[in-house]
């Protein structure tokens, strides 16, 4: 078989004329021949399956500088490559099937034909923070009031500066209360006055810490911090998560994680490059790719949760999970009475576990009749 017209190469692999001029262009699917003279473009039938993968890739939604890493790989190695594009594709959409389930709770909110008459919660709750038995300095803040609950992890020379002001911050939540029909805004002007905090702690230098004490982001080195927020509504916890601190949720017995970390290694196991044995040990498992921080990504997660009565939640730095396994932080918050005993439990068992790194948490009980 000869070489093909673009108009019947097109035909063959479903690409558009304009789409084959295009990849050539950018040299990712350049033709066989090229007239000199009237500059027509003619492609060999070798070239049909290469073409062919473009326009799945591209229906994937796969961009065009991957799409020519891809295609210049063997097919066990390509194949690897789409696997780990799509887990990323999918863990971006769940975060963004986040944010509509917010969006569309908070627009019930508003509807009055959507509110149902409850019966009024309140929350119980206790904060408590440890430098740990490796640590010589605490960069952790943990807070614990009427409506805000917070708990950030510094990093750097200024962690423990960073971390205060992030908190800091967001205290005036707790007079200020949330504006009817404005959540949503109230928790992003709020992550951006912690950012403007974290930044101003950073340029005023206040305090050095151990530069260990949590992950660091890979674009900077400097100072930042992590945090975990959530602000109590009357009947909802709306939930802002920046780092690898985390939230949890114990219902009825079950413990559920509630945050997901924004970590190297976490993008890792949602790209299916490594399983969550090798991510414990992997030496990259603390280098964070979101903070609040100098060139760090300060994209929040933000989510809402209805609470109910008997709810129980924990909010910690990363001091407590990286060696507490989620079995035994289940057994503390169900079995402690008082969200201080739960504190005090879950930092002793960091402690006992080795206490490599400072430890933070808050618990917070929703009650009712409040």
């Amino acid at each position: 078989m000869g070489l093909l017209t673009i108009g019947a190469f097109a035909r063959a692999t479903r690409l558009s004329p304009k789409a084959l001029r295009l990849y050539d262009e950018l040299g990712l699917l350049p033709p066989a021949h090229v007239d000199p003279v009237t500059g027509y473009r003619r492609y060999a039938p070798d070239q049909v399956e290469r073409a062919r993968l473009v326009a799945w890739l591209r229906r994937l939604g796969m961009p065009l500088v991957r799409i020519r890493h891809v295609c210049s790989l063997d097919a066990a190695d390509a194949a690897r490559e789409v696997r780990a594009f799509w887990a990323r594709a999918e863990a971006d959409f769940a975060a963004r099937r986040d944010l509509v389930a917010f969006l569309v709770g908070h627009l019930e909110r508003e509807d009055p034909a959507m509110t149902a008459t409850v019966s009024p919660l309140g929350i119980r709750y206790a904060a408590g923070s440890d430098a740990g038995l490796v640590r010589t300095s605490n960069q952790d803040t943990a807070y614990a009031g009427s409506r805000l609950l917070a708990v950030a992890d510094g990093y750097g020379d200024g962690g423990a500066p960073a971390s205060a002001a992030a908190v800091d911050a967001l205290k005036y939540l707790e007079a200020d209360g949330v504006p009817a029909g404005g959540l949503l805004d109230v928790l992003a002007d709020a992550v951006e006055q912690a950012e403007r905090a974290v930044h101003g702690a950073v340029l005023a230098g206040g305090g050095a810490g151990d530069t260990g004490d949590t992950g660091d982001t890979g674009d900077t080195g400097d100072t930042g911090t992590t945090l975990t927020a959530m602000l109590w509504t009357g009947s909802q916890l709306a939930l802002v998560h920046i780092g690898d601190c985390r939230a949890y949720l114990l219902r009825d017995g079950e413990l559920f994680r509630i945050t997901h970390d924004h970590t190297v290694v976490q993008t890792m196991i949602d790209e299916g490059r490594i399983g969550a044995e090798e991510a414990a040990s992997h030496p990259q498992r603390s280098m964070l790719v979101r903070a609040l921080g100098r060139g760090a990504d300060a994209t929040a997660d933000m989510r809402l949760h209805d609470a109910g009565a008997g709810d129980r939640y924990l909010l910690c730095s990363d001091g407590l999970p990286t060696v507490v396994p989620d079995a035994e932080i289940r057994r503390v918050l169900a079995g402690a009475g008082k969200p201080e005993e739960a504190v005090r439990e879950l930092v002793a068992l960091a402690n006992a576990a080795g206490g490599p790194d400072n430890v933070s948490c808050v618990v917070a009980d929703v009650v009712a009749g409040a």
